[in-house]
């Protein structure tokens, strides 16, 4: 996770969102990007490059964009993977970041944030905390990290509608595919989007609240 310097906006449009989510796959990769300097439309479906071949750092196995910070779940490819990504993707957004709004100086608060998973179900658990983030947004579903969803049917219908996480991809509507490596989650989970929204069902279920002491 990473976060706004003094919480400020990170994301200020979807053209903004947009941009990192192209970002997450042009910097992964063991080559320089070849080209960081232009903008993408709000509009774009995915951003795989169809005639150029990567060679991945890291595995982005879940992610979600909110309006002054991130989430991401990686894995190494390689040695080093996860540093060597994260300094490529926060040095590139915050130039194009810098360069379109006319601001100099940093854009995040440090370095990235990182929590070390020591166990399977913590790692399966960590899935659903990063896809449920954009409940901060849905009046009624606020105190969802204390597991008290007011109204289950709306913070479903949000989650089903917000564009800039994997959740929509993990729900089999293609988003950005090409960002995103699912394999393990879909085999260890199955159906991640509809395990996701059971944790809206069992709001009341202490047993299946998230962990969030880890993760905050």
């Amino acid at each position: 996770m990473n976060r706004g310097t003094e919480k400020r906006d990170i994301f200020m449009d979807d053209r903004d969102r947009a941009r990192f989510v192209y970002d997450l796959f042009e910097f992964n990769d063991t080559k320089p990007a070849s080209n960081v300097s232009y903008s993408l439309s709000k509009k774009i479906m995915d951003v795989r490059h169809p005639y150029i071949e990567r060679e991945r750092i890291v595995d982005l196995h879940a992610w979600c964009l909110m309006r002054n910070h991130y989430h991401l779940l990686l894995s190494e490819r390689r040695d080093g993977g996860i540093t060597t990504f994260m300094r490529k993707l926060n040095t590139g957004y915050t130039n194009y970041f810098n360069g379109r709004y006319k601001r100099s100086g940093v854009l995040f608060q440090g370095k990235t944030k990182k929590v070390l998973i020591h166990s399977e179900a913590h790692f399966l658990h960590i899935v659903h905390y990063i896809h449920l983030n954009p409940l901060d947004y849905v009046p009624g579903a606020r105190e969802w990290r204390n597991s008290r969803i007011a109204d289950t049917a709306t913070a479903k219908r949000r989650l089903e509608q917000y564009r800039w996480s994997s959740f929509l991809d993990y729900s089999g509507k293609k988003n950005f595919p090409s960002v995103l490596y699912s394999d393990f989650f879909r085999d260890a989970i199955g159906d991640v989007g509809k395990e996701t929204l059971k944790y809206l069902d069992k709001s009341h279920a202490d047993d299946d609240t998230l962990p969030t002491r880890f993760l905050e």
